[in-house]
């Protein structure tokens, strides 16, 4: 969670355009250009009921990512394995795994919107997010 705060203010701060441009100045290929690589990791499992089934996730991806990410996006299965912080227990679980390479304009909110309507609707603790300047055709 702190993890999430940090990236969150320095996101907010203007992070994504400095690192955008400081890729954009050392990418190798022609036509490359600086970009944010954002993947977002969305556990299936919800507690007491039954996981996010694939028409439930169909939906949110339709509705939800498709309005942040009109231009495209990948979306892999996965088993992801966490520690619950409470019990100490591991955790296994059915994952979404969604990589979004973008020029970073607004790149904060919109990963904030996604964060939030899954983690509402599907009674999530939290979808995890690693994000990396990179060099891109886009």
């Amino acid at each position: 969670m702190l993890i999430g705060m940090i990236r969150g203010f320095l996101l907010s701060c203007g992070l994504v355009a400095l690192l955008v441009s400081a890729h954009a100045e050392t990418c190798p290929l022609p036509g490359q250009h600086g970009a944010m690589r954002v993947t977002l990791y969305f556990g299936r499992d919800r507690l007491g009921l039954v996981p996010v089934s694939n028409a439930e996730w169909r939906d949110f991806a339709a509705a939800v990512l498709t309005r942040d990410f009109p231009d495209g996006f990948t979306v892999t299965d996965g088993v992801g394995q966490w520690r619950d912080p409470g019990s100490g227990r591991i955790v296994r679980e059915g994952t979404k795994i969604v990589d979004v390479v973008v020029d970073g304009v607004g790149l904060a909110g919109k990963i904030e919107d996604v964060r939030g309507v899954y983690e509402k609707r599907f009674r999530q603790e939290s979808v995890g997010v690693v994000s990396e300047g990179v060099c891109a055709v886009l």
